[in-house]
C-alpha cells in the first residue's frame, strides 16, 4: 500500500507540473545577460577576423615593392590607316604627382603613390597590405575609375579623358573599325614576357601579390596584343632611387593558367 500511494502521490505532483515555465532562480535577468553577452562575442569575432591583419601576408607594412605601369590606348580609327596601325596605338603619359607635395590624404591612408616615373611605388599601411593589396588602392590614390566599360582620369591626370567603350572605337589587327574594350594585362616577372594574366573585369581587386610586377591597363580592340609597359626594362634603376632597386628574377619555361573571374593567358 505504501508503495501505490507514493505513486499516486508522484503522478499527481507531474500532473500539477504541466504546463509550468522553468525559471533560473533569480528571474530572467541572468539568461538575458547571458544572451547578450553571447551575441557580443559573436559580433567581435566576426569583426576582428575582417579587420585582422593578412598573417603577415607579402606585402607587410615593411616590405617597398616597386611595380611598372602604363596606361594604353589604341590608335585613333580616324586618323589611322591600316599600315599606321601598330604604330598608332600608344601608352599614355605617366600620371603625375607623388601625393606627398602637397600630402594626399589617400596618399597618408595607404602608402602607395608614384613618382611620375611609371612605376607603383608600394610601402603600405595596413590598410594596403597582404590581402588589401589591390590594383584599385592605386587607383583611388590618383581618382582613376577602371572598369570593364571605361576608363576615367580626373582632371589632373592626362587631361580628364574618358575612354568609353559605347562611344570610343577602336581598329582591330584587320584595320576594321570596331568596338574597344578594357582588359589589364599583368606580368609576374617584370623581365619575363612570357608569363602574364589577362583580366578583363574586376580590375580593382587584381592583387600586387609580388616585388617587380608589371601591369598594363588598356583600352582596345579585342584581338590586340598589349604590350608590356615601357618602364619594364628600366624597373631596377627606377626602383633603385628610393630603395635598393630589385631583385632580378628569371623564370624558366611558361605555363598556362586560370584565374577565377577573368580570362587568363600565358605565353609560352
Amino acid at each position: 500500500m505504501a508503495n501505490g500511494s507514493s505513486a499516486k502521490r508522484v503522478a499527481r505532483l507531474a500532473q500539477k507540473g504541466k504546463g509550468k515555465k522553468v525559471r533560473f532562480q533569480g528571474g530572467t535577468l541572468f539568461p538575458a545577460v547571458m544572451t547578450v553577452i553571447v551575441v557580443l562575442g559573436l559580433v567581435l569575432i566576426g569583426y576582428a577576423r575582417e579587420s585582422a591583419p593578412s598573417k603577415n601576408t607579402p606585402p607587410t607594412a615593411n616590405d617597398h615593392w616597386h611595380v611598372s605601369y602604363g596606361f594604353y590606348k589604341c590608335a585613333d580609327p580616324t586618323k589611322s590607316t591600316a599600315s599606321t596601325l601598330a604604330n598608332d596605338a600608344k601608352f599614355l603619359d605617366n600620371l603625375v604627382g607623388n601625393k606627398e607635395e602637397p600630402l594626399d590624404p589617400n596618399f597618408i591612408k595607404y602608402g602607395i603613390h608614384s613618382h611620375d616615373d611609371g612605376v607603383l611605388h608600394w610601402h603600405p599601411s595596413a590598410l594596403a597590405s597582404g590581402n588589401r593589396a589591390k590594383l584599385g588602392v592605386f587607383f583611388d590614390v590618383y581618382g582613376i575609375s577602371v572598369t570593364k566599360d571605361k576608363i576615367a582620369f580626373p582632371d589632373d591626370q592626362n587631361g580628364g579623358v574618358t575612354y568609353d567603350v559605347k562611344v570610343d572605337k577602336c581598329k582591330d589587327s584587320k584595320g576594321k573599325t570596331v568596338d574597344a574594350v578594357v582588359k589589364v594585362v599583368v606580368w609576374d616577372q617584370y623581365d619575363d614576357p612570357s608569363q602574364k594574366k589577362l583580366f578583363i573585369t574586376d580590375f580593382d581587386n587584381i592583387r600586387i601579390k609580388k616585388d617587380g610586377l608589371a601591369i598594363t591597363i588598356a583600352y582596345v580592340a579585342a584581338d590586340a596584343d598589349v604590350p608590356i609597359p615601357p618602364t619594364a626594362a628600366n624597373l631596377p634603376a627606377l626602383g633603385a632611387k628610393d630603395q635598393g632597386g630589385v631583385t632580378t628574377t628569371t623564370i624558366a619555361g611558361a605555363t598556362s593558367t586560370t584565374v577565377a573571374g577573368a580570362t587568363t593567358t600565358t605565353n609560352g
